[in-house]
Protein backbone atom coordinates (compact mmCIF):
# COMPACT_ATOMS: atom_id res chain seq x y z
CA UNK A 1 0.00 0.00 0.00
CA UNK A 2 3.27 2.44 1.00
CA UNK A 3 4.71 1.46 -2.38
CA UNK A 4 1.21 2.11 -4.31
CA UNK A 5 1.26 5.53 -2.53
CA UNK A 6 4.27 6.55 -3.27
CA UNK A 7 4.18 5.75 -7.11
CA UNK A 8 0.72 7.68 -7.08
CA UNK A 9 2.50 10.69 -5.57
CA UNK A 10 5.43 10.81 -7.64
CA UNK A 11 3.51 10.71 -10.82
CA UNK A 12 1.39 13.14 -9.76
CA UNK A 13 4.66 15.44 -9.17
CA UNK A 14 5.99 14.57 -12.33
CA UNK A 15 2.89 14.83 -14.38
CA UNK A 16 2.19 18.66 -12.30
CA UNK A 17 5.75 19.90 -13.03
CA UNK A 18 5.46 19.07 -16.66
CA UNK A 19 1.86 20.71 -16.93
CA UNK A 20 3.88 23.86 -15.34
CA UNK A 21 6.96 23.92 -17.46
CA UNK A 22 4.79 24.11 -20.44
CA UNK A 23 2.18 26.77 -19.00
CA UNK A 24 4.99 28.08 -17.94
CA UNK A 25 7.15 28.45 -21.37
CA UNK A 26 4.04 29.14 -23.31
CA UNK A 27 3.81 32.51 -21.43
CA UNK A 28 7.32 33.34 -21.35
CA UNK A 29 7.18 32.75 -25.51
CA UNK A 30 4.15 33.98 -26.22
CA UNK A 31 4.92 37.62 -26.81
CA UNK A 32 7.89 36.69 -28.97
CA UNK A 33 5.92 34.01 -31.01
CA UNK A 34 3.26 36.11 -31.70
CA UNK A 35 5.07 38.46 -33.19
CA UNK A 36 5.45 36.27 -36.34
CA UNK A 37 2.86 36.26 -38.71
CA UNK A 38 0.37 32.88 -38.45
CA UNK A 39 -3.28 32.19 -38.20
CA UNK A 40 -5.12 32.97 -35.33
CA UNK A 41 -6.25 30.13 -33.12
CA UNK A 42 -9.38 30.14 -32.11
CA UNK A 43 -9.50 28.87 -28.62
CA UNK A 44 -6.95 30.10 -26.09
CA UNK A 45 -4.13 27.13 -24.79
CA UNK A 46 -5.64 24.49 -27.67
CA UNK A 47 -4.29 26.41 -30.33
CA UNK A 48 -5.51 25.59 -33.91
CA UNK A 49 -5.06 21.84 -33.08
CA UNK A 50 -9.41 21.59 -32.32
CA UNK A 51 -9.34 22.50 -36.25
CA UNK A 52 -6.84 20.50 -37.60
CA UNK A 53 -8.28 17.40 -35.70
CA UNK A 54 -11.87 17.84 -37.23
CA UNK A 55 -10.32 17.95 -41.32
CA UNK A 56 -10.25 14.57 -43.01
CA UNK A 57 -6.71 13.20 -43.76
CA UNK A 58 -7.01 14.07 -47.07
CA UNK A 59 -7.71 18.12 -46.56
CA UNK A 60 -4.92 18.42 -43.47
CA UNK A 61 -2.17 18.74 -46.16
CA UNK A 62 -4.54 21.02 -48.56
CA UNK A 63 -5.17 23.03 -45.83
CA UNK A 64 -1.67 23.31 -44.23
CA UNK A 65 -0.30 24.33 -48.13
CA UNK A 66 -3.10 26.77 -48.06
CA UNK A 67 -1.92 28.56 -45.44
CA UNK A 68 1.59 28.11 -45.74
CA UNK A 69 0.85 30.13 -49.32
CA UNK A 70 -0.48 33.25 -47.37
CA UNK A 71 3.24 33.94 -45.70
CA UNK A 72 5.59 34.43 -48.89
CA UNK A 73 8.15 35.95 -46.41
CA UNK A 74 8.78 32.09 -45.78
CA UNK A 75 8.27 31.81 -41.93
CA UNK A 76 4.80 31.57 -39.97
CA UNK A 77 4.21 30.13 -36.65
CA UNK A 78 0.76 27.85 -35.50
CA UNK A 79 0.12 26.86 -31.92
CA UNK A 80 -0.62 23.24 -30.99
CA UNK A 81 -1.90 23.61 -27.49
CA UNK A 82 0.73 25.27 -25.75
CA UNK A 83 3.69 24.65 -27.87
CA UNK A 84 4.25 26.64 -30.85
CA UNK A 85 5.60 25.59 -34.34
CA UNK A 86 7.40 27.80 -36.62
CA UNK A 87 7.32 26.73 -39.83
CA UNK A 88 9.63 27.53 -42.71
CA UNK A 89 8.81 27.14 -46.43
CA UNK A 90 11.62 29.09 -48.45
CA UNK A 91 15.23 27.74 -49.27
CA UNK A 92 17.04 30.66 -47.88
CA UNK A 93 15.76 30.19 -44.23
CA UNK A 94 15.90 26.19 -44.92
CA UNK A 95 19.97 26.75 -44.99
CA UNK A 96 20.23 28.53 -41.86
CA UNK A 97 18.83 25.82 -40.25
CA UNK A 98 19.90 22.62 -42.20
CA UNK A 99 23.59 24.09 -42.39
CA UNK A 100 24.02 24.99 -38.91
CA UNK A 101 26.24 22.24 -36.56
CA UNK A 102 24.36 23.08 -33.34
CA UNK A 103 20.72 23.13 -34.09
CA UNK A 104 20.94 19.04 -34.76
CA UNK A 105 18.60 18.07 -32.00
CA UNK A 106 15.46 16.48 -33.36
CA UNK A 107 12.18 18.07 -32.26
CA UNK A 108 10.14 16.36 -29.62
CA UNK A 109 8.06 15.40 -31.88
CA UNK A 110 10.48 12.52 -32.62
CA UNK A 111 9.66 11.78 -29.12
CA UNK A 112 6.71 9.68 -30.01
CA UNK A 113 8.38 7.35 -32.33
CA UNK A 114 10.88 6.14 -29.97
CA UNK A 115 8.85 3.86 -28.41
CA UNK A 116 9.47 2.28 -32.04
CA UNK A 117 12.69 3.20 -33.26
CA UNK A 118 14.61 3.80 -29.90
CA UNK A 119 17.36 5.87 -30.04
CA UNK A 120 18.56 4.95 -33.29
CA UNK A 121 20.14 7.14 -35.80
CA UNK A 122 16.97 8.96 -36.80
CA UNK A 123 16.10 10.04 -33.46
CA UNK A 124 19.42 10.23 -31.29
CA UNK A 125 21.27 13.28 -30.71
CA UNK A 126 24.50 14.76 -29.52
CA UNK A 127 27.67 12.18 -29.03
CA UNK A 128 25.59 9.14 -29.74
CA UNK A 129 24.25 10.59 -33.00
CA UNK A 130 27.84 11.63 -33.72
CA UNK A 131 29.40 7.94 -32.85
CA UNK A 132 26.64 6.30 -34.68
CA UNK A 133 26.98 7.95 -37.70
CA UNK A 134 30.44 7.52 -37.73
CA UNK A 135 30.36 3.95 -37.10
CA UNK A 136 27.17 3.76 -40.11
CA UNK A 137 28.36 6.26 -43.08
CA UNK A 138 30.79 3.26 -44.24
CA UNK A 139 28.41 0.70 -44.96
CA UNK A 140 26.23 3.45 -47.47
CA UNK A 141 29.42 3.90 -49.57
CA UNK A 142 28.68 3.81 -52.82
CA UNK A 143 31.29 1.58 -53.79
CA UNK A 144 29.58 -1.18 -51.15
CA UNK A 145 26.30 0.08 -52.50
CA UNK A 146 26.71 -1.06 -56.73
CA UNK A 147 27.79 -4.20 -55.10
CA UNK A 148 24.02 -5.03 -54.26
CA UNK A 149 23.09 -4.02 -57.83
CA UNK A 150 22.37 -7.59 -58.61
CA UNK A 151 20.31 -7.86 -55.71
CA UNK A 152 18.27 -5.10 -57.09
CA UNK A 153 17.46 -6.79 -59.89
CA UNK A 154 16.77 -9.70 -58.84
CA UNK A 155 13.76 -8.05 -55.95
CA UNK A 156 12.50 -5.88 -59.26
CA UNK A 157 12.13 -9.03 -61.39
CA UNK A 158 9.90 -10.74 -58.90
CA UNK A 159 8.13 -7.19 -58.67
CA UNK A 160 7.01 -8.09 -62.24
CA UNK A 161 5.95 -11.37 -61.83
CA UNK A 162 3.71 -10.04 -59.43
CA UNK A 163 2.62 -7.28 -61.59
CA UNK A 164 2.06 -9.09 -64.50
CA UNK A 165 0.47 -11.82 -61.92
CA UNK A 166 -2.26 -8.76 -61.01
CA UNK A 167 -2.53 -7.49 -65.12
CA UNK A 168 -3.97 -11.78 -65.40
CA UNK A 169 -5.78 -11.30 -62.54
CA UNK A 170 -7.60 -7.59 -63.13
CA UNK A 171 -7.67 -7.60 -66.91
CA UNK A 172 -8.15 -3.97 -68.33
CA UNK A 173 -9.44 -2.96 -64.14
CA UNK A 174 -6.11 -0.60 -62.41
CA UNK A 175 -4.78 -1.75 -59.55
CA UNK A 176 -3.15 -0.72 -56.60
CA UNK A 177 0.84 -0.66 -57.01
CA UNK A 178 1.55 1.48 -53.78
CA UNK A 179 2.02 -1.46 -50.99
CA UNK A 180 3.62 -3.93 -54.16
CA UNK A 181 6.54 -1.16 -53.99
CA UNK A 182 6.54 -1.62 -50.20
CA UNK A 183 6.82 -5.00 -50.27
CA UNK A 184 9.93 -5.08 -53.13
CA UNK A 185 11.14 -2.02 -50.86
CA UNK A 186 11.42 -4.17 -47.67
CA UNK A 187 12.81 -7.22 -49.42
CA UNK A 188 15.66 -4.37 -51.12
CA UNK A 189 16.13 -3.49 -47.91
CA UNK A 190 16.22 -6.56 -46.03
CA UNK A 191 18.71 -8.65 -48.26
CA UNK A 192 21.08 -5.80 -49.00
CA UNK A 193 21.45 -4.02 -45.94
CA UNK A 194 20.60 -6.53 -43.26
CA UNK A 195 21.84 -9.43 -45.54
CA UNK A 196 18.87 -11.24 -44.51
CA UNK A 197 15.74 -12.81 -47.05
CA UNK A 198 12.67 -12.18 -45.93
CA UNK A 199 10.51 -13.03 -48.96
CA UNK A 200 8.02 -10.22 -48.46
CA UNK A 201 6.59 -9.91 -52.10
CA UNK A 202 5.73 -13.38 -52.05
CA UNK A 203 3.16 -12.51 -49.02
CA UNK A 204 -0.49 -11.59 -49.58
CA UNK A 205 -0.65 -9.77 -46.85
CA UNK A 206 2.27 -7.67 -45.30
CA UNK A 207 2.02 -7.55 -41.59
CA UNK A 208 5.42 -5.48 -40.71
CA UNK A 209 4.25 -2.65 -43.64
CA UNK A 210 0.94 -2.58 -42.14
CA UNK A 211 2.28 -1.99 -38.90
CA UNK A 212 4.78 1.01 -39.88
CA UNK A 213 1.60 2.50 -41.60
CA UNK A 214 -0.29 2.06 -38.14
CA UNK A 215 2.36 3.50 -36.43
CA UNK A 216 2.48 6.69 -39.08
CA UNK A 217 -0.80 7.64 -38.71
CA UNK A 218 -1.23 7.13 -34.61
CA UNK A 219 2.14 8.99 -34.36
CA UNK A 220 0.67 12.33 -36.38
CA UNK A 221 -2.78 12.18 -34.87
CA UNK A 222 -1.22 12.18 -31.74
CA UNK A 223 0.54 15.13 -32.67
CA UNK A 224 -2.52 17.41 -33.02
CA UNK A 225 -3.68 16.42 -29.78
CA UNK A 226 -1.97 17.85 -26.69
CA UNK A 227 -4.31 16.26 -24.61
CA UNK A 228 -2.27 12.65 -25.90
CA UNK A 229 1.13 14.19 -24.88
CA UNK A 230 1.08 12.36 -21.56
CA UNK A 231 2.00 8.52 -22.12
CA UNK A 232 -0.10 7.53 -19.27
CA UNK A 233 -3.22 9.04 -20.66
CA UNK A 234 -2.38 8.12 -24.54
CA UNK A 235 -1.82 4.16 -23.86
CA UNK A 236 -5.05 3.95 -22.32
CA UNK A 237 -6.88 5.38 -25.82
CA UNK A 238 -8.04 3.04 -28.30
CA UNK A 239 -5.16 4.83 -30.94
CA UNK A 240 -2.25 4.23 -27.82
CA UNK A 241 -3.10 0.52 -27.73
CA UNK A 242 -3.17 0.08 -31.47
CA UNK A 243 0.73 2.09 -32.11
CA UNK A 244 1.42 -0.01 -29.02
CA UNK A 245 0.24 -3.38 -30.99
CA UNK A 246 1.46 -2.25 -33.96
CA UNK A 247 5.52 -1.32 -32.46
CA UNK A 248 5.73 -4.89 -30.94
CA UNK A 249 4.91 -6.18 -34.76
CA UNK A 250 8.31 -4.38 -36.23
CA UNK A 251 10.00 -5.34 -32.86
CA UNK A 252 9.02 -9.06 -33.02
CA UNK A 253 9.76 -8.32 -37.29
CA UNK A 254 13.34 -6.89 -36.38
CA UNK A 255 14.17 -9.38 -33.90
CA UNK A 256 13.53 -12.14 -36.42
CA UNK A 257 15.92 -10.52 -38.70
CA UNK A 258 19.05 -10.36 -36.25
CA UNK A 259 18.73 -13.79 -34.95
CA UNK A 260 18.82 -15.11 -38.41
CA UNK A 261 21.32 -13.19 -39.61
CA UNK A 262 23.84 -14.05 -36.30
CA UNK A 263 22.73 -17.76 -36.98
CA UNK A 264 24.21 -17.41 -40.58
CA UNK A 265 27.04 -15.23 -39.42
CA UNK A 266 27.72 -18.19 -36.82
CA UNK A 267 27.04 -20.74 -39.60
CA UNK A 268 29.88 -19.28 -42.19
CA UNK A 269 32.27 -18.80 -39.46
CA UNK A 270 32.51 -22.28 -39.17
CA UNK A 271 32.66 -23.27 -42.32
CA UNK A 272 35.47 -20.77 -42.77
CA UNK A 273 37.06 -22.74 -39.55
CA UNK A 274 36.38 -25.42 -41.86
CA UNK A 275 38.88 -24.60 -44.92
CA UNK A 276 35.81 -22.62 -46.76
CA UNK A 277 36.79 -21.34 -50.20
CA UNK A 278 39.25 -18.25 -50.62
CA UNK A 279 37.25 -16.69 -53.04
CA UNK A 280 33.96 -17.37 -51.73
CA UNK A 281 35.58 -15.91 -48.05
CA UNK A 282 36.25 -12.68 -50.15
CA UNK A 283 32.85 -12.08 -51.92
CA UNK A 284 31.51 -12.42 -48.39
CA UNK A 285 33.53 -9.88 -46.95
CA UNK A 286 33.21 -7.67 -50.08
CA UNK A 287 29.17 -7.97 -49.87
CA UNK A 288 29.06 -7.07 -45.98
CA UNK A 289 25.99 -6.04 -44.79
CA UNK A 290 25.30 -3.36 -42.98
CA UNK A 291 23.57 -5.49 -40.32
CA UNK A 292 26.95 -7.16 -40.51
CA UNK A 293 29.24 -3.76 -39.86
CA UNK A 294 26.51 -3.28 -36.48
CA UNK A 295 27.41 -6.85 -35.14
CA UNK A 296 31.08 -6.37 -35.06
CA UNK A 297 30.64 -2.93 -33.85
CA UNK A 298 29.14 -4.90 -30.74
CA UNK A 299 32.16 -7.17 -30.27
CA UNK A 300 34.80 -5.66 -31.30
CA UNK A 301 34.67 -1.85 -30.64
CA UNK A 302 35.78 0.40 -28.03
CA UNK A 303 32.18 1.52 -27.31
CA UNK A 304 30.52 -2.08 -28.22
CA UNK A 305 26.95 -1.85 -29.18
CA UNK A 306 24.45 -3.65 -26.94
CA UNK A 307 22.13 -5.75 -28.34
CA UNK A 308 18.95 -2.57 -27.78
CA UNK A 309 20.83 -0.63 -30.00
CA UNK A 310 21.12 -2.65 -32.69
CA UNK A 311 17.63 -3.26 -32.62
CA UNK A 312 16.99 0.20 -32.50
CA UNK A 313 19.24 0.74 -35.68
CA UNK A 314 17.71 -2.10 -37.66
CA UNK A 315 14.35 -0.86 -36.83
CA UNK A 316 15.70 2.19 -38.07
CA UNK A 317 16.68 1.17 -41.31
CA UNK A 318 14.39 -0.75 -42.23
CA UNK A 319 11.86 1.76 -41.54
CA UNK A 320 13.34 3.93 -43.37
CA UNK A 321 14.62 2.01 -46.41
CA UNK A 322 11.38 0.63 -47.24
CA UNK A 323 8.57 3.19 -46.63
CA UNK A 324 10.26 5.97 -48.14
CA UNK A 325 11.71 4.23 -51.56
CA UNK A 326 8.86 2.10 -51.61
CA UNK A 327 6.58 5.64 -51.81
CA UNK A 328 9.13 7.20 -54.72
CA UNK A 329 8.69 4.49 -57.09
CA UNK A 330 5.06 4.11 -56.18
CA UNK A 331 4.83 8.10 -57.00
CA UNK A 332 7.37 7.88 -59.73
CA UNK A 333 4.93 5.40 -61.43
CA UNK A 334 1.86 7.29 -60.95
CA UNK A 335 3.41 11.01 -62.51
CA UNK A 336 4.79 8.78 -65.53
CA UNK A 337 1.83 7.68 -66.28
CA UNK A 338 0.05 10.71 -66.34
CA UNK A 339 2.21 12.35 -68.64
CA UNK A 340 2.69 10.33 -72.19
CA UNK A 341 5.46 12.42 -73.34
CA UNK A 342 7.65 11.67 -70.47
CA UNK A 343 6.69 7.72 -70.38
CA UNK A 344 7.71 8.19 -74.22
CA UNK A 345 11.21 9.61 -74.04
CA UNK A 346 11.95 6.82 -70.73
CA UNK A 347 11.09 4.13 -73.41
CA UNK A 348 13.10 5.87 -76.05
CA UNK A 349 16.22 6.27 -73.38
CA UNK A 350 15.92 2.77 -72.65
CA UNK A 351 16.04 1.31 -76.02
CA UNK A 352 19.05 3.61 -76.81
CA UNK A 353 21.22 1.95 -74.00
CA UNK A 354 19.63 -1.48 -74.09
CA UNK A 355 18.71 -2.10 -77.57
CA UNK A 356 16.67 -5.71 -77.86
CA UNK A 357 18.92 -7.04 -75.23
CA UNK A 358 16.63 -8.56 -72.02
CA UNK A 359 19.89 -9.00 -69.96
CA UNK A 360 19.79 -7.54 -66.10
CA UNK A 361 20.49 -3.70 -66.49
CA UNK A 362 23.72 -3.00 -64.82
CA UNK A 363 25.25 -0.63 -62.72
CA UNK A 364 27.38 0.97 -65.72
CA UNK A 365 23.84 1.42 -67.78
CA UNK A 366 22.18 3.16 -64.71
CA UNK A 367 24.53 5.62 -64.94
CA UNK A 368 23.55 6.23 -68.66
CA UNK A 369 19.99 6.55 -67.64
CA UNK A 370 20.03 10.60 -67.39
CA UNK A 371 16.23 11.26 -68.45
CA UNK A 372 15.50 9.03 -65.89
CA UNK A 373 17.29 10.63 -63.32
CA UNK A 374 15.67 14.03 -64.29
CA UNK A 375 12.46 12.30 -63.64
CA UNK A 376 12.93 10.91 -60.05
CA UNK A 377 14.22 14.46 -59.24
CA UNK A 378 10.94 15.86 -60.47
CA UNK A 379 9.21 13.19 -58.76
CA UNK A 380 10.73 13.61 -55.25
CA UNK A 381 10.07 17.99 -56.12
CA UNK A 382 6.60 17.02 -56.18
CA UNK A 383 6.24 13.66 -54.10
CA UNK A 384 8.68 13.97 -51.41
CA UNK A 385 8.89 10.97 -49.02
CA UNK A 386 9.39 12.81 -46.10
CA UNK A 387 7.41 16.11 -46.13
CA UNK A 388 9.19 17.78 -43.12
CA UNK A 389 11.65 17.87 -41.19
CA UNK A 390 12.49 19.35 -37.19
CA UNK A 391 14.63 20.68 -35.00
CA UNK A 392 14.54 21.63 -31.24
CA UNK A 393 16.42 24.95 -31.00
CA UNK A 394 19.50 24.79 -28.50
CA UNK A 395 19.78 28.47 -28.58
CA UNK A 396 17.74 31.71 -29.80
CA UNK A 397 17.92 31.56 -33.61
CA UNK A 398 17.56 34.76 -35.78
CA UNK A 399 15.33 33.87 -39.12
CA UNK A 400 15.34 37.37 -40.87
CA UNK A 401 13.67 40.00 -38.59
CA UNK A 402 11.95 37.34 -36.44
CA UNK A 403 14.24 35.65 -32.85
CA UNK A 404 12.73 32.11 -32.39
CA UNK A 405 13.98 31.96 -28.72
CA UNK A 406 15.32 28.52 -27.47
CA UNK A 407 13.35 25.69 -26.83
CA UNK A 408 11.04 25.98 -29.85
CA UNK A 409 10.39 23.25 -32.50
CA UNK A 410 11.58 24.60 -35.99
CA UNK A 411 9.60 22.56 -38.73
CA UNK A 412 11.22 22.62 -42.27
CA UNK A 413 7.77 22.22 -44.88
CA UNK A 414 9.65 20.55 -47.37
CA UNK A 415 6.48 19.66 -49.63
CA UNK A 416 6.10 23.40 -49.15
CA UNK A 417 9.09 24.68 -50.06
CA UNK A 418 9.30 22.44 -53.07
CA UNK A 419 6.39 24.21 -54.43
CA UNK A 420 7.52 27.27 -53.67
CA UNK A 421 6.51 29.31 -56.73
CA UNK A 422 9.40 31.79 -56.61
CA UNK A 423 11.87 29.11 -56.91
CA UNK A 424 9.72 26.52 -58.69
CA UNK A 425 7.59 28.16 -61.47
CA UNK A 426 4.13 26.44 -62.55
CA UNK A 427 4.97 24.16 -59.38
CA UNK A 428 2.08 22.10 -59.69
CA UNK A 429 3.15 20.90 -63.38
CA UNK A 430 5.05 17.84 -63.58
CA UNK A 431 8.64 18.63 -65.79
CA UNK A 432 11.54 16.54 -65.43
CA UNK A 433 13.40 19.18 -67.74
CA UNK A 434 13.12 21.47 -64.76
CA UNK A 435 16.94 19.29 -63.50
CA UNK A 436 18.81 19.91 -67.00
CA UNK A 437 21.83 21.77 -66.03
CA UNK A 438 21.19 24.62 -67.63
CA UNK A 439 17.87 24.89 -65.89
CA UNK A 440 19.66 24.13 -62.99
CA UNK A 441 22.68 26.24 -62.81
CA UNK A 442 20.77 29.60 -60.81
CA UNK A 443 18.65 27.30 -58.34
CA UNK A 444 19.01 27.84 -54.73
CA UNK A 445 20.75 24.71 -53.87
CA UNK A 446 18.47 24.45 -50.82
CA UNK A 447 15.43 24.49 -52.95
CA UNK A 448 15.31 20.65 -53.44
CA UNK A 449 15.86 18.85 -50.62
CA UNK A 450 13.95 15.95 -50.09
CA UNK A 451 16.88 13.87 -48.34
CA UNK A 452 16.94 16.81 -45.63
CA UNK A 453 20.29 18.45 -46.03
CA UNK A 454 24.13 19.34 -43.57
CA UNK A 455 24.94 17.37 -41.20
CA UNK A 456 22.14 15.59 -40.83
CA UNK A 457 20.53 14.52 -44.16
CA UNK A 458 19.45 10.73 -45.34
CA UNK A 459 22.67 8.76 -44.87
CA UNK A 460 20.72 6.72 -47.87
CA UNK A 461 19.89 9.01 -50.12
CA UNK A 462 22.39 7.27 -52.95
CA UNK A 463 21.09 4.22 -52.45
CA UNK A 464 17.27 5.16 -52.47
CA UNK A 465 18.43 6.65 -56.00
CA UNK A 466 20.46 3.59 -57.24
CA UNK A 467 17.19 1.24 -56.43
CA UNK A 468 15.06 3.24 -58.02
CA UNK A 469 16.47 3.98 -61.01
CA UNK A 470 17.26 0.48 -61.49
CA UNK A 471 13.35 -1.17 -60.45
CA UNK A 472 12.04 1.03 -62.82
CA UNK A 473 14.12 1.05 -64.98
CA UNK A 474 13.52 -2.91 -64.88
CA UNK A 475 9.86 -2.21 -64.66
CA UNK A 476 9.47 0.04 -68.01
CA UNK A 477 11.52 -2.06 -70.09
CA UNK A 478 8.75 -4.29 -69.90
CA UNK A 479 5.62 -2.28 -69.50
CA UNK A 480 3.49 0.84 -70.41
CA UNK A 481 1.66 2.39 -67.57
CA UNK A 482 -1.19 4.34 -67.14
CA UNK A 483 -2.73 5.83 -63.68
CA UNK A 484 -6.32 5.91 -62.92
CA UNK A 485 -6.40 9.10 -61.29
CA UNK A 486 -4.32 12.43 -61.82
CA UNK A 487 -2.33 15.19 -59.85
CA UNK A 488 -6.27 17.50 -59.43
CA UNK A 489 -8.06 14.68 -57.95
CA UNK A 490 -5.35 12.20 -56.12
CA UNK A 491 -5.94 12.35 -52.47
CA UNK A 492 -2.66 12.75 -49.91
CA UNK A 493 -1.92 12.63 -46.56
CA UNK A 494 0.85 12.76 -44.65
CA UNK A 495 2.03 10.19 -41.50
CA UNK A 496 5.27 10.38 -41.13
CA UNK A 497 5.89 10.17 -45.03
CA UNK A 498 3.30 10.97 -48.09
CA UNK A 499 1.12 8.05 -48.69
CA UNK A 500 -2.03 8.45 -50.67
CA UNK A 501 -5.36 8.09 -49.35
CA UNK A 502 -6.67 5.55 -51.41
CA UNK A 503 -3.18 3.52 -53.29
CA UNK A 504 -2.27 4.31 -56.38
CA UNK A 505 -4.26 2.68 -58.84
CA UNK A 506 -2.83 1.67 -62.51
CA UNK A 507 -2.78 -0.01 -65.52
CA UNK A 508 -0.09 -2.38 -66.92
CA UNK A 509 0.17 -2.84 -70.84
CA UNK A 510 2.90 -5.31 -71.84
CA UNK A 511 5.42 -3.52 -74.17
CA UNK A 512 6.34 -3.90 -77.96
CA UNK A 513 9.56 -2.58 -79.28
CA UNK A 514 8.89 -1.44 -82.71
Amino acid sequence: METLWITVVSLSLIVGYKIFQKIYNYYLWRRRINEMPGPQARFPIIGVSWEIINLREEDRLRWFHKISSRYENGIFKIWIGVDPLVHITTPEYAEIILRSTKHIDKSMVYEYIEPWLGKGLLTSSGEKWFHDRKLITPAFHFGILEDFAEVIVEKAAILNKRLREQVQLHGQEPFDVFNMTGKCALDIICETAMGVNVDAQSQVENEYSRAVECISKNVVNRMMRPWLKLDWIYYRTKGGKQFKAAIETTHRRSTQVIEQKRAERQEKSTIVGDNQDANEEIKTKKRRAFLDLLLEASENTVRPLTIEEIREQVNTFMFAGHDTTGALMSWALFCIGNDEKVQSKIHEELDEVFGDSDEPVTTKQVHQLKYLDRVIKEVLRMFPSATAVSRSLSEDLQMGPYTIPAGCILTLQIYHLHRNPKHWPNPTHFDPDRFLPENSTNRHPYSWIPFSGGPRNCIGQKFALLEAKIVLTEIFRKWRVESRDNHDNIKLYTAIILRPCDGIYMNFYPRSRL
